[in-house]
């Protein structure tokens, strides 16, 4: 079999950041693509179950050598993850149409139950970045399979919805996306809930930017922010109702996580992480505002949410406790 697109002194050499991908279906081909345009890796593993296609991918990134920054890609498999910096799990069956993230629990648990043990046994030292959906209980149940510590094992959140609330904010505000600070917060699906008390629009709470924006006057807007919210919420099932699936948003999501550890820019970003005395709430996976380094997550930010706020994340908590417990983990 020809591989002449891999190195072939690749055991000699240690390049890095080296980052590997489990998984390359749409999700993961997108985050590889975004990760070499922006040259965070100087080696990049991708492991498919269908290796066929994973080389012909492989050979079609490699081409584009001439137009990024030098990258050694390989078509492997889990030998060649050794000593990634990053191992980015993307593995997993898709959502349906009509089909809810929470509906795909028991399909990727028990995939997950045959690919983490290899990760560990492979990579053991890396941090695990989980995008397969249902990204909460995924994360926590490869927690609980690698038994790693839980700084080391991330899950991509709600990053891609805090990314489409903020620019749907912008829109709203005519104003740069960058200048708009909100979050989703809770679980990445049907409970998740936007953070209204704490947005803000370059330095001041949204409902005080819309009265400067209306002359002192209070607009009738909360029945387009509302909208604005049912629109974050429901955009992958719109997407996935029109084109099959969702991929490059997520992978430009991953990319900017992937960046903050690499880079130990300490940029904090709302993933999923391991949850412990937040409003009575422990061991579960959520998403939070973290603090993420080259030590994954330096810290987790618990907000001083209102009443409501503080209602909705001990529902998504409830949410995926009761899905976790339907798993049953002790099947590990």
């Amino acid at each position: 079999m020809k591989k002449y697109f891999i190195i072939k002194e690749k055991k000699m050499k240690n390049l890095k950041p080296k980052i590997s991908i489990i998984g390359s279906g749409n999700v993961g081909m997108r985050y590889a693509y975004a990760l070499i345009i922006k040259g965070l890796a100087r080696n990049l593993v991708m492991v498919d179950i269908d290796k066929k296609r994973l080389e012909g991918e492989v050979m079609d990134l490699s081409h584009g050598a001439p137009f990024i920054s030098p990258v050694d890609i390989t078509s492997g498999d889990y030998p060649d993850i050794e000593n990634s910096d990053i191992v980015v799990i993307t593995a997993g069956l898709g959502q349906k149409p009509g089909e809810t993230r929470l509906d795909l629990v028991n399909k990727n648990f028990n995939l997950f139950k045959d690919i983490i043990p290899k990760i560990v046994e492979y990579s053991p030292d890396s941090i695990y970045l989980v995008a397969s959906n249902p990204v909460d209980i995924l994360s926590y149940a490869t927690y609980i399979i690698s038994q790693k510590p839980s700084n080391e094992i991330i899950g991509s959140g709600t990053v891609l919805d805090t990314a489409r609330f903020r620019y749907l904010l912008s829109k709203h505000c005519n104003i740069n996306a960058t200048n708009v600070h909100a979050y989703i917060l809770g679980e990445h699906g049907d409970t998740e809930f936007a953070v209204w008390s704490k947005a803000m629009i370059g330095g001041t709470v949204l409902k005080d930017y819309c009265l400067i924006c209306n002359n002192n006057h209070a607009c009738n807007n909360e029945e387009e922010l509302n909208n604005i919210f049912s629109q974050v919420k429901n955009s992958a099932y719109e997407i996935i109702e029109r084109k099959g699936e969702t991929s490059y948003g997520i992978g430009l999501a991953l990319t900017r996580i992937t960046k903050a550890i690499l880079n130990d820019e300490n940029t904090i970003l709302p993933v999923s992480v391991l949850i412990e005395d937040y409003l009575g709430i422990n061991d579960v996976y959520l998403s939070l505002p973290t603090i993420l380094n080259k030590k994954g997550v330096s810290k987790i930010m618990k907000m001083n949410l209102n009443d409501d706020e503080q209602k909705r994340f001990i529902n998504s908590a409830e949410t995926i406790k009761s899905l976790i417990e339907k798993v049953d983990l002790s099947r590990v």
